[in-house]
C-alpha cells in the first residue's frame, strides 16, 4: 500500500508498547483490503497522555488501541463509552467518530470470537483470575447473556462484579476443588513458565468442557496440556490477541479483517 497524503492514521499506546505484536497484525489487515491506512506504536509517558488523546480529533485519526497501564487512565477522555467498558472502567479501543471519542474494549468480545462455535447466551463458565483479562471477558460474557459466571481468584473481592449483570458468583481460588460447565479460562500468567498450573493436579474436568487460556506463549500451557491428556477441547490466548484486534479494526474502518490469513502469518512470526 502507497502511503500518501490521504493515509490515515491509527496506533497503539502504551509504556512500553515497542515489542508490541499489534503493528504487525493491523498493516497486514490494511494493506490486505486495500484501506489507505498504517498503524504505528507510540510509547507514551504518563504525562503525555491526554495530548496524545486530544491529537487523535486534531489528526482526525481513524483512533487508537490502549495496554498498560492507560486501559484505565484514558477512560476519562471519553465522549461516549461502550456497555462492556462501564462495567469494566477499562478500555482498549478508542475510535474517531466525526470528532467524538467512543471508548470500549474489544478483549472480552475477541475473546469469545477465538472460541469460534461457543454460544455463551445460557452457557455456565468458569473464570480463573479477576485481572484486566478476566474482567473483559467476564463483562462480555454478562452482557451476552451467559447463565452463570463463577470466578476464582486468590484475593476474595466480589464487589468487583457487584454491577455487572447477570448470575456472577466470586469464589477465592482455595475453593476451586470442582468443576462443572462448559467453558473453563485461565486469565492469569500462571502457565506462561511452562510448568505452574492453575487448577489442582487431581481435578477431574467435565466431559466436554472447552479449556482456554488467555496465555499463547507458550503455544501450549500446562494447563491445556492437562485438559487434552482427559479428552477436553482447548484453545490458547493467539485466537484473542487477534480477534480483539479484528473487532477495533472493524469499528475503525467498517472492513473485516482478513483473520484466517494473518492468523497463518502470526503463527509463522512467534512459533516459527
Amino acid at each position: 500500500m502507497e502511503i500518501n497524503g490521504y493515509t490515515k492514521l491509527a496506533a497503539v499506546v502504551a509504556n512500553p508498547i515497542k515489542h508490541s505484536l499489534s503493528p504487525f497484525i493491523h498493516n497486514l489487515a490494511f494493506d490486505h483490503v486495500d484501506e489507505n491506512g498504517v498503524y504505528l506504536a507510540f510509547e507514551t509517558p504518563e504525562t503525555d497522555l491526554g495530548s496524545v488523546i486530544g491529537s487523535i480529533k486534531t489528526l482526525d485519526m481513524y483512533g487508537v488501541n490502549l495496554s498498560m497501564p492507560y486501559k484505565e487512565a484514558a477512560v476519562p477522555y471519553m465522549d461516549e463509552l461502550s456497555e462492556v467498558a462501564k462495567l469494566t472502567g477499562a478500555i482498549n479501543t478508542i475510535v474517531n467518530q466525526d470528532g467524538k471519542l467512543f471508548g470500549t474494549s474489544t478483549d472480552g468480545a475477541g475473546f469469545f470470537k477465538s472460541l469460534k462455535n461457543f454460544k455463551v447466551k445460557g452457557s455456565t463458565i468458569t473464570v480463573i483470575g479477576a485481572g484486566g483479562a478476566a474482567r473483559s471477558i467476564i463483562a462480555e460474557a454478562a452482557v451476552q447473556g451467559a447463565g452463570q459466571i463463577t470466578v476464582y481468584n486468590r484475593t476474595y473481592k466480589p464487589e468487583l462484579f457487584s454491577d455487572y449483570p447477570g448470575n456472577i458468583v466470586f469464589k477465592p481460588l482455595s475453593d476451586l476443588t470442582e468443576l462443572t460447565g462448559d467453558l473453563l479460562v485461565n486469565t492469569t500468567s500462571l502457565g506462561m513458565d511452562g510448568v505452574s498450573l492453575p487448577i489442582p493436579m487431581d481435578l477431574q474436568l467435565p466431559k466436554d468442557m472447552l479449556v482456554a487460556d488467555v496465555i499463547y506463549q507458550p503455544i501450549e500451557t500446562p494447563l491445556l496440556t492437562y485438559a487434552k491428556s482427559q479428552g477436553n477441547p482447548t484453545v490458547n490466548g493467539l485466537g484473542m490477541l487477534l480477534y480483539q484486534a479484528a473487532e477495533s479494526f472493524k469499528l475503525w474502518t467498517g472492513q473485516e479483517m482478513p483473520t484466517d490469513m494473518i492468523l497463518k502469518k502470526l503463527e509463522e512470526k512467534i512459533y516459527g
